[in-house]
């Protein structure tokens, strides 16, 4: 036995040898005649080449060129057979998943119509008292013969007072659903004729019927969804707002406050009941950087008053700001107005619309505070209002926050729209650091930067009360001091120089839009106690000199000593010192 197994291993053994040895030559053959055999193919065609004249040649050549394609394109189909095999099986795969999913699918809908026929078999047996076995067979139509039972000899009660029977389906209880028997004791109920036992059924009335029924439901899910309109509050926070400036009372204005009284007794008012101190100078700024735009920008190192000086401000005239801290997810205007969410059917507000919705109920100043106003990007999330505020009537200033109107929608909302009201200020503060944005031209054209890089001194003072006015009122003064105090002719000529020479030297001009600022910041600079030149030197440093920054370093550090010059040709050794102290930082900056 022990020889038998012997012979078994021996053959085995010599068969595995062969079919091993067979597949080693055949990829030593493959390799021979795909890698190593190129050189024996160049020896062979060299030693024909030599001689052969120009059309053998030629012919060669190709000849050498097929025989290089054909293993380069069996390989490819190769390659891309495998390829699609792959991508095949993968199909297969999906498809055999999205079968088995139609299956299932399909044998829930078929126990839901099961389900569905067993409950309209129980509503049938429940108003005809039939029994339950006998209306589960008729299905839809032959449980529509059975509603309105018919007595013999004589009609339903129902049909004969020429009512709908209560206790009927709606399928027959339309209009015309029940009809006198004639004699014979055949009735005729929804279409449907009883005579003896038997049914006859009126397709056209079943139809009818069906359309009545589908127009029935359509009007009751319309009435449904109305219903829920009026009674739903999508802003419940600006709903709010109207219930409590339902008995709101204004406070008394002094409207015969100046000017430069109102903002001194400002400063006093904040070192004496808040001791917060600062320099006249930048509060005739912040005063008539709110002549000049809407949104004010307050830049400076930290600990200097940027927030306070908003926050100081709003509590001076007697209306508190509103605080939004800006976050550096901030990406689009719904961080700053909020979005309807299509589920809960509500508003999701934001603070931000609060006081712009709440703004329009009040006369006086109102600001909000875009606190770290670049930790984003603001020409991102504050881009719409940016927009809005250039527009030159402010009956165009509106926001669109959901498309249509509801009956339950807060009172100041037009049509879904929220009025940017004109007694409005945004105040942004800016630090300027490597965890922050770069705030760009397009932001600062449309906005009055004012700058807090020191800390006043502190001073004792009485106890100031505060000055309560109207937003009107404070326009009012803005268009008295522009009557009272126009840029002079020679400080428009000395603009108009400046101008020329920036445009020649720099490519820097100052534009429609910052000219029509100086004309609103100048006069109430002057009106609040400073003076012409020193509003111009603001704004020029601030507006103009600012673009400096964008431009290349080579060239302004060169084109410098010539505008220092100029400024003291033009405006004297100690005039524009804010513009000069500018120039000289930059200048030592690069």
């Amino acid at each position: 036995m022990s020889d038998f197994f012997k012979l078994a291993y021996d053959l085995i053994a010599k068969i595995v040898y062969f079919l091993v040895e067979w597949v080693v030559n055949f990829f030593k053959g493959f390799v021979k005649l795909f890698v190593t055999g190129w050189a024996d193919y160049i020896a062979i065609f060299n030693s024909y080449f030599g001689y052969f004249t120009l059309p053998l040649k030629i012919l060669s050549i190709l000849l050498m060129v097929i025989l290089v394609a054909i293993p380069i394109v069996l390989i490819v189909i190769i390659v891309r057979k495998i390829v699609i095999g792959i991508q095949l099986r993968a199909v297969r795969d999906d498809n055999n998943t999205l079968y088995r999913e139609i299956g299932r699918l399909n044998k829930q809908v078929l126990e839901l119509m099961d389900e569905k026929n067993k409950i309209l078999a129980m509503k049938v047996n429940s108003t005809t008292g039939l029994p339950l076995a006998t209306t589960a067979g008729l299905g839809v139509e032959g449980a529509a013969a059975t509603m309105t039972p018919v007595p013999a000899g004589g009609p339903p009660i129902a049909a004969a007072a020429g009512m709908p029977d209560p206790l009927a389906d709606p399928l027959t209880a339309m209009p015309g659903a029940g009809t006198a028997a004639p004699a014979g004791g055949v009735a005729v109920a929804g279409g449907v004729a009883v005579s003896g036992g038997s049914t006859a059924i009126d397709e056209d009335a079943l139809t009818a019927a069906a359309a009545a029924a589908a127009t029935a439901a359509a009007s009751a899910k319309s009435l449904a969804e109305e219903k829920e309109r009026s009674s739903a509050d999508r802003f419940p926070k600006l709903s709010l707002v109207d219930a409590r400036y339902q008995e709101y009372e204004p406070p008394e204005f002094d409207n015969d406050v100046t000017l430069q009284q109102f903002t001194e007794n400002y400063r006093l008012f904040a070192a004496s009941q808040m001791h917060l101190y600062y320099t006249p100078e930048i509060v005739r700024r912040f005063v008539a950087g709110m002549a000049a735009s809407k949104l004010l920008i307050l830049e400076g190192i930290s600990g200097t008053g940027k927030t306070s000086l908003p926050y100081s401000f709003s509590r001076y005239i007697n209306n508190p700001a509103t605080m939004v801290s800006v976050q550096p997810s901030f990406r689009d205007r719904t961080e700053l107005l909020g979005y309807f969410n299509e589920f809960s059917k509500r508003f999701n507000e934001t603070e931000f619309l609060r006081a712009l919705y709440e703004a329009n109920y009040r006369e006086d100043p109102c600001f909000v505070v875009l606190d770290e106003i670049n930790l984003a990007r603001i020409e991102y999330y504050f881009a719409e209002m940016l927009s809005v505020l250039e527009l030159p009537s402010k009956e165009e200033w509106v926001l669109d926050l959901v498309p249509t109107a509801w009956p339950g929608d807060p009172i100041k909302l037009e049509s879904g729209k929220i009025r940017v009201p004109a007694n409005i200020w945004f105040v942004g503060t800016a630090n300027n650091d490597d965890s922050t944005f770069t705030i760009t031209d397009k932001v600062y054209d449309r906005a009055m930067p004012i700058e807090l890089n020191e800390r006043a001194d502190a001073f004792e003072c009485d106890l100031q009360p505060r000055c309560c006015v109207t937003a009107a009122h404070l326009e009012e003064m803005f268009a008295k001091a522009k009557e009272e105090h126009p840029i002079s002719e020679s400080t428009l000529s000395r603009m108009i120089k400046l101008d020329t020479y920036l445009q020649t030297r720099f490519k820097l001009a100052f534009g429609n839009r910052i000219m029509k600022q100086m004309y609103d910041f100048i006069p109430v600079y002057v009106a609040c106690g400073g003076t012409e030149l020193g509003g111009l030197d603001y704004i020029v440093a601030r507006k103009v000199l600012k673009k400096f920054e964008s431009q290349n370093v080579t060239f302004v550090r060169d084109e410098i000593k010539g505008l220092l010059a100029y400024f003291e040709k033009n405006f004297g050794k100690t005039a524009m010192p804010d513009s000069r102290s500018y120039l000289e930082r930059i200048q030592n900056l690069y």
